[in-house]
């Protein structure tokens, strides 16, 4: 079997990132940059005022207290269009453009105003609570790199940049089927043998946080022809998940479909727990990820596999989720050969340190200890038996949006 890493060292390099479309600066939080804009201009655009008061010259002010004469005023989106002479000095607010010859701002509460006269109570230092021209960013400044998923800061320095549309990667169009005569949708009226389906509806929430925009394919019964029409239609999108089927049992037809449309299989078994029955396929540029049915190896598999994937096709890295040191709080016993994500609470420390507690029951069908989660303790393979108190390795899930 496979190990992890190798299992997704083989899926991110078969994805590219997908072709840039031009959206609204409005409608750019969370999607991710495909060339790094350049600003428009210049800001500040000249020497600006950051506080309300006066605009002087130092030079003017050797010694306090001093008056000098009141000659104009500079609001924010006006000014005053004279050089400041000896002894003058020109009321100013806010983002106010300084005046030419002024070097220095006294703020109001420093000052004493008697008509034209304004005395000065504290000395002026030259460039104080000025914003130089440029402070933020010059016009063809890149603050903003490829590959960079947008935040809304990030956004309001875009529009701050003058910059109406940006350049983004395609979200990915990501199809999940899942399959089985075993399961029914929520809702639905459920018989003596059968599940309802969590799986798909998990799978498409996280495509949508991710980036991607989802499609959820109605449930497949355990029909091979009906399998293989899915399956066709799947492969019209940037990625398509089955979930289910996957394995060799007599009613597992998820590979035989894959094989009688010309699919490649590169693997269909990983050394993890949960999600050994993991699958990969492909053909042509169609790509295919076969998620195990079980709900919580499925949502597991998703954060290893399916996100990386869609990091790619968004033009990131496609990293594994990365892990950080915690101390466990309880003995954990030798593992096996099959590395394991143990679903696991975590303690947080008032000195940023963190303890981790596995669950006492690790049944891949249970949603409920999942979702009671923030954690998973990453044990390798062959890992030896560890103390309370032993160094290990976690995957924050709190770090993880959505998760």
């Amino acid at each position: 079997m496979l190990t992890v890493r190798d299992a997704h060292a083989r899926v991110i390099a078969a994805f590219e990132a997908l072709p840039s479309e031009s959206i609204s600066v409005a409608d750019a939080t969370g999607r991710v940059l495909a060339t790094a804009p350049a600003a428009r201009l210049t800001q500040p655009p000249s020497d600006l005022s950051a506080m309300d008061g006066y605009a002087v010259r130092a030079e003017d002010v050797p010694a306090v207290p001093a008056t000098l004469t009141l000659v104009g005023q500079a609001p924010a989106g006006g000014a005053y269009d004279h050089a400041l002479k000896p002894g003058e000095t020109v009321r100013i607010f806010t983002g106010g453009p300084l005046p030419m010859g002024a070097d220095a701002i006294v703020i109001q509460e420093d000052t004493k105003a008697n008509g034209n006269d304004i005395t000065i109570l504290e000395a002026p230092r030259p460039g104080r609570h000025i914003r130089k021209a440029g402070l933020d960013f010059a016009a063809g400044d890149q603050p903003l790199a490829v590959g960079r998923m947008l935040t809304t800061r990030d956004v309001a320095l875009a529009a701050a940049m003058n910059l109406p549309w940006l350049s983004v990667h395609r979200k990915p169009r990501v199809a999940s089927l899942s399959t089985g005569d075993e399961l029914v949708l929520p809702g639905e009226p459920v018989g003596r043998n059968q599940i309802v389906s969590s799986s798909g509806i998990a799978v498409a929430a996280l495509v949508r946080g991710w980036g991607g925009e989802p499609t959820l394919f109605d449930i497949a019964r355990d029909d091979a022809k009906l399998i293989e029409d899915r399956i066709a239609a799947g492969a019209q999108h940037d990625l398509l998940i089955t979930l289910g089927g996957a394995s060799v049992g007599d009613h597992d037809l998820v590979q035989g479909a894959l094989k009688a449309q010309g699919f490649a299989m590169d693997f269909w078994r990983i050394a993890m727990r949960p999600g050994k029955p993991l699958m990969f396929a492909a053909k042509d540029r169609a790509r295919v990820l076969g998620l195990p049915g079980n709900p919580v190896s499925t949502m597991v598999c998703a954060l290893l596999f399916l996100k990386p994937a869609m990091d790619r096709m968004l033009g990131q890295a496609g990293d594994l989720p990365a892990t950080k040191p915690a101390r466990l709080a309880v003995d954990a016993k030798a593992n096996d050969q099959r590395e394991d994500y143990v679903r696991s609470t975590l303690r947080r420390h008032p000195d940023g340190s963190l303890t981790v507690t596995p669950h006492p029951v690790q049944d891949s069908s249970m949603l409920s200890v999942l979702a009671a989660s923030d954690a998973f303790l990453v044990r390798p393979a062959h890992d030896p038996a560890r103390k309370a108190g032993d160094v290990v390795r976690v995957v924050d899930l709190g770090a993880i949006h959505p998760f």
